[in-house]
């Protein structure tokens, strides 16, 4: 038999055995050595309850208590002494005898991790003691399950029926009010202004146009005290507006004061700077007013006063801006400042011609506007909400004849005889002799049109053509035209001019006084003799009567007495009496200019005619339109009249050139070297358009030139002069600055031949 090896003392399996190979035989251990081992004195055994006698039977052992269970302190030899082989348990549970010679201790079990004894089958894992039982609570009795479903029950019924009813009350009672009503106050309706069409040149640059801008518009609902939460939001929102928008608060406070609209425009067509200030200043408040202590007052406004709610919020945690908005429109510019200001005309605050041709053709510049209707909430666009679009259709672009160079000299030069000459205003204007078009109409003074503030009410319209004034001298030219086109004189026809002349009861004077004049009728032109006139119309007829009836219908067929056919607002006729009013001194004073009145441009046609070879084309300022889309229209020619015949043209041409030209003429002063000028001076008494009485000077200077293939005439009217009165010295120069500067603009060669120099005297 052999020994059995001695425990190592570790803390590996039991007795330091070595682990039975796996499928090899335990070793059997001598019953001698078997009973040697004996529990450890420092703790006794507990007592075991008795166990069966009777063998037990093939099933696994029970879970014994954790008070059976034997400390952990039990050395490594009880420890294997109570790790019986399986095999040696039954032998004992077959010998009656065995298991009744001494009681028995409880088994130990094996460590955790230690291999069974050499001859003894591995044991069961000992299980992991269990902690101390705590004291069990005394059970909860619980409420009847059914009796709380039925409470649930019945108040789920009761809220879903009040749901249920108000649904249908929304939805079948009141939706038709209701769903107005959310339109009313969720939509809004906001016009689309059409962008304005252009004025430009005739070279197409602009004169007039268009550019983005900004109408500052409300919501006044927004502005009432349930919806800002505050009494006073309109007068907050005017105080800050005001000083931006130049407006009064009173104002501003009193448009934010209409609820029953949703759109009230406060100022139109800001700059991007007015729209940048105002959206800075409310994103600004905006922030300030979105803080956790403002959004805590605003919950707060929901509550009672007396369940500890607000009834209005502190003015930090409100922006009074939140109902104010921009809409992008457009605004009119004029870039070149005052040039051609009186004729181009200008916009009111409605962004609607109010002046000259931008009031005249104003629905051809306006386009159509359109209209844009979206959801809102609290000021922003709801995008899903739906709404609709009606796009606005561009107005039409002008093009004018005006030629911008030839405008700005004539504007220059009549802006500085004005002033030099310290009168009350002044007009140039220049016309195309073929066409009838008008290249410049300069009115001094002007106006800047982007700044109507700086301008009197009385320097916004035309006085160009809406001006009626007593031509003087000029008129001679339409006298002496009858005169030569009846066959009633000639050029060379002798006449006696005395010093004065006696008709009726009124005696007749020149300019200057002057013993007896020997004139031709070429003379009497240049020397722009008034008497001398008298006596070649008398000559239209045996009678006075019948001569005035004469003078009067080729009056007509230059223009005088009626429109010029531009259809300018506020355009006047002019003033031509019938023949059979001609009474008294009137029957005289015509025939020189006085007695009747024109407009600047009917004075300026009448000598166009003449240069046109008696051929009157009818004035003009549109050159045409150019539509949305591109598409240039031009405008129709000027009707064409004829006034007087070729030859008649021709020798009047000539005679004009005297006034220039000879030494007695009254119009040296326009003398254009290299060019011959034909031309007529004017000084008239003005009707002071207060009195209805004379006070005062018209003085005026028209021609064309080159004379001997006419291009262009040039017209210089001065009113009301200080410094001077008669027309050759004020306009004579005007005339002779914008023409040079005219001729050459245009490119016109200089006169390839010399002037007549027709006679004006005769020896007696």
């Amino acid at each position: 038999m052999s020994t059995p090896r001695q425990p190592t003392g570790g803390t590996g399996g039991a007795g330091g055995r070595r682990p039975v190979a796996k499928g090899a035989a335990p070793r059997l251990t001598p019953r001698g050595q078997a009973g040697k081992a004996q529990p450890p004195k420092a703790q006794p055994a507990k007592p075991q309850p008795a166990r069966s006698k009777q063998p037990p039977k093939a099933q696994p052992p029970k879970a014994q208590p954790p008070k059976a269970q034997p400390p952990k302190s039990q050395t490594p030899k009880a420890q294997s002494a109570k790790a019986q082989p399986p095999k040696a348990q039954s032998a004992r549970a077959r010998d009656p005898q065995a298991a009744g010679r001494s009681a028995r201790t409880p088994q130990q079990r094996r460590p955790e991790g230690r291999s069974p004894l050499r001859g003894q089958a591995p044991g069961r894992p000992r299980p992991k003691p269990r902690p101390a039982q705590r004291p069990q609570p005394k059970a909860i009795r619980l409420a009847d399950p059914r009796r709380r479903l039925r409470v649930v029950t019945v108040a789920l019924s009761l809220v879903f029926s009040v749901f249920a009813g108000r649904l249908v009350q929304l939805q079948l009672l009141d939706s038709d009010a209701l769903a107005a009503d959310a339109n009313t106050n969720r939509y809004l309706d906001i016009p689309i202004t059409a962008e304005r069409g252009s004025i430009t040149s005739a070279d197409g640059v602009a004169l007039a146009t268009t550019v983005d801008a900004y109408d500052i518009t409300a919501d006044p609902a927004m502005f009432t005290p349930e919806a800002a939460g505050i009494p006073d939001a309109p007068e907050q929102a005017a105080a800050l507006l005001a000083p931006i928008l130049g407006l009064p608060k009173e104002k501003i406070a009193a448009d934010l004061h209409t609820p029953k609209t949703r759109y009230k425009r406060l100022a139109a067509q800001q700059t991007p700077d007015v729209k940048n200030q105002i959206s800075d200043l409310k994103s600004g408040l905006e922030k300030q007013a979105g803080s956790r202590a403002c959004a805590a007052q605003k919950r707060l406004l929901s509550k009672a006063v007396d369940e500890g709610g607000r009834t209005r919020l502190d003015n930090e945690c409100v922006n009074p801006l939140a109902g104010v908005f921009n809409r992008e429109t457009q605004k009119r510019v004029y870039p070149s400042d005052g040039l051609a200001a009186n004729l181009v005309g200008f916009v009111n605050a409605e962004g609607e011609g109010a002046g000259g041709l931008e009031s005249q053709y104003q629905k051809v510049l306006a386009g159509k506007d359109g209209h844009s209707s979206y959801a809102q909430a609290g000021g922003r666009l709801v995008p899903t909400a739906g709404g609709s679009l009606d796009p606005a259709v561009p107005g039409t672009d002008l093009r004018l004849t005006v030629n911008r160079d030839i405008q700005w000299a004539a504007q220059r030069a009549i802006t500085d005889q004005v002033a030099n000459a310290g009168a009350e205003k002044g007009y140039v204007i220049v016309q195309d002799v073929k066409n009838g078009q008008v290249l410049a109409m300069a009115t001094s003074p002007g106006f800047n049109p982007n700044d109507l503030s700086t301008a009197k009410s009385s320097q916004l319209g035309n006085p160009a053509l809406q001006d009626a004034y007593e031509p003087g001298s000029t008129a001679k030219l339409m006298t002496m035209a009858a005169v030569l086109d009846t066959g009633k004189a000639t050029w060379d026809t002798k006449v006696t001019v005395p010093y004065p002349l006696v008709r009726g009861d009124v005696a007749f004077k020149d300019d200057v006084w002057h013993d007896t004049w020997y004139l031709t009728l070429a003379g009497v032109l240049a020397k722009s003799s008034n008497i001398g006139t008298i006596e070649a119309a008398q000559t239209l007829g045996a009678t006075q009567p019948e001569a005035n009836k004469v003078l009067h219908d080729y009056l007509r067929k230059f223009g005088i007495g009626e429109q010029t056919g531009l259809g300018f607002p506020g355009e006047t006729p002019g003033i031509l009496d019938k023949a059979e009013d001609w009474k008294a001194s009137k029957q005289y004073t015509i025939p020189f200019g006085q007695g009747l009145s024109v407009n600047a441009l009917q004075a300026t046609s009448v000598f166009s005619t003449i240069a046109n070879g008696g051929v009157r084309v009818a004035p003009s300022v549109v050159q045409g339109t150019t539509a949305p889309d591109g598409r240039f229209t031009p405008a129709a020619p000027g009707a064409q009249s004829r006034v007087v015949s070729e030859q008649t043209a021709k020798t009047l041409t000539e005679m004009l050139e005297s006034v220039v030209t000879d030494e007695q003429g009254t119009g040296g002063k326009a003398a254009i070297p290299g060019y011959r000028v034909a031309g007529k001076t004017g000084t008239a008494n003005r009707v002071d358009p207060k009195t209805g009485g004379y006070r005062g000077y018209t003085a005026s200077f028209i021609g064309f030139a080159p004379a001997d293939a006419p291009r262009v005439t040039v017209s210089c009217v001065i009113q009301d002069p200080v410094n001077g009165h008669f027309g050759g010295q004020l306009c004579g120069p005007v005339f002779k600055q914008v023409m040079e500067f005219t001729l050459k603009t245009l490119q016109v060669p200089p006169s390839g031949s010399e002037a007549p120099n027709l006679p004006v005297e005769w020896k007696p």
